[in-house]
């Protein structure tokens, strides 16, 4: 063997034995895909939103609220006597049942059972949780979740679809407070 290529050989021996170089991440998440994911889900909004405002221009004899949340209530069952509602760690029991926008009932409350959830404690659908804060014991409430406050876009893989808005009638039976919020 001539000292030519032995000089390579000992050359690819070191080279292959030097640490590895790391490589960049491969992502197809550039700018422009990002914008147009915004635009869609912006879009997936308004559809959404449209629904719901046709479903409460059809219920004419209801009066419905519009939260800082991005979801509305109407109160079926209000309780005037009580001013308490669930603060941080209070844990609630409550029964609720889940329609679509044709009223269809996807679960229903003896399907559901009486739920105990402690606010702000444990992970629930960001609609539900924040609308059991604007209850007080013995309400009941008709909420209209965009897909955003209920099972998002990717549905509950049974029955719900994906970026399918949803209704929800949740009574609040019981308010268990914490120690310390009271």
């Amino acid at each position: 063997m001539s000292r030519y290529s032995l000089t390579i050989i000992l050359l690819l021996l070191i080279y292959s034995c030097s640490e590895p170089l790391p490589r960049r991440p491969i992502s197809n998440h550039t700018q422009s895909y990002m914008k147009a994911s915004v635009n869609l889900n912006k879009k997936i909004n308004i559809v959404e939103e449209e629904a719901i405002k046709y479903y409460m221009n059809q219920d004419t004899l209801s009066v419905y609220y519009n939260s800082q949340n991005g979801f509305w209530y109407k109160y079926l069952i209000k309780n005037n006597e009580s001013i308490l509602t669930p603060s941080i760690g209070d844990e609630v029991e409550f029964e609720y049942e889940i329609s679509d926008l044709l009223e269809n009932v996807i679960y229903s409350n003896k399907t559901l059972g009486v739920q105990k959830y402690k606010i702000d404690k444990e992970n629930i659908e960001s609609g539900i949780q924040n609308g059991l804060k604007l209850m007080k014991e013995k309400e009941e409430i008709i909420f209209l979740f965009p897909s955003y406050n209920a099972f998002g876009f990717s549905g509950d893989k049974e029955k719900i679809g994906v970026k399918q808005p949803l209704i929800y009638k949740v009574k609040l039976n019981k308010i268990n407070r914490n120690n310390e919020s009271n």
